[in-house]
């Protein structure tokens, strides 16, 4: 009984932050592929919804594609995934282009059998046993998990929030430096605390930061 809820539970357990994303093939909207082999040397933003022909999973999905050119800009692969089949996917791509004129031009995994989902645990056992919930992982280039991002199903994701994020993560890795509250693009950065007494000098005859106290130090970039 035992073995059988701890497997129950390893079904369902999430990849965390700092772990390598895990590998799988699958079917897409866009052909076969093999996550380990997808999208090199660029950060891929995947992301799960409930299910085709919903109303909040198509104001999501339309979300993304309609702002797709930013997330080329950051050098970014969108990947999306629910629980149903490749003639769903593309029933319901074709719907909302007659519909709305917006097309999901980025690839859509067809996970009937779940494999996907459970191996990122997008099941919620105590919010669907069937449907993803609205997941969001942030893959860096060496396709380790940088962020990640979780939303039941009656609450849609918020576009700007996701763009700010990985914007966040690329400045963060590119000039070693931490985001405060609220950042976003222009905004000062915040300066690691120093960690000797001589970076600790440094740090207070410096007159180029915005120092609040020794430990928190700000920056135009």
């Amino acid at each position: 009984m035992e073995n059988a809820y701890l497997e129950t539970e390893k079904a369902y357990q999430m990849p965390r932050i700092g772990d390598t994303a895990p590998d799988f093939e699958a079917v897409t909207t866009k052909g076969k592929i093999k996550f380990s082999e997808f999208a090199k040397d660029k950060w891929v933003v995947m992301f799960s919804h409930p299910a085709d022909f919903t109303p909040v999973c198509t104001t999501e999905m339309s979300g993304f594609a309609t702002r797709k050119e930013e997330f080329d800009a950051l050098n970014t692969e969108l990947l999306g995934l629910s629980i149903d089949s490749i003639h769903a996917h593309l029933g319901w791509v074709q719907n909302v282009r007659q519909n709305t004129g917006v097309y999901f031009d980025f690839p859509i995994i067809a996970d009937l059998d779940m494999k996907v989902a459970k191996l990122y645990g997008m099941l919620q056992p105590n919010e669907s046993m069937t449907a993803a919930v609205r997941a969001v992982f942030f893959i860096d280039p060496a396709k380790k998990v940088r962020l990640v991002m979780y939303y039941p199903l009656n609450v849609g994701r918020n576009m700007d929030e996701i763009l700010r994020s990985l914007e966040a993560l690329q400045t963060s890795d590119k000039y070693k430096v931490a985001m405060p509250l609220d950042w976003k693009k222009g905004d000062k950065v915040i300066v690691g605390p120093p960690k000797t007494l001589d970076e600790l000098n440094a740090r207070i005859a410096d007159d180029s930061l915005e120092k609040v106290d020794w430990y928190l130090a700000k920056k135009e970039l």
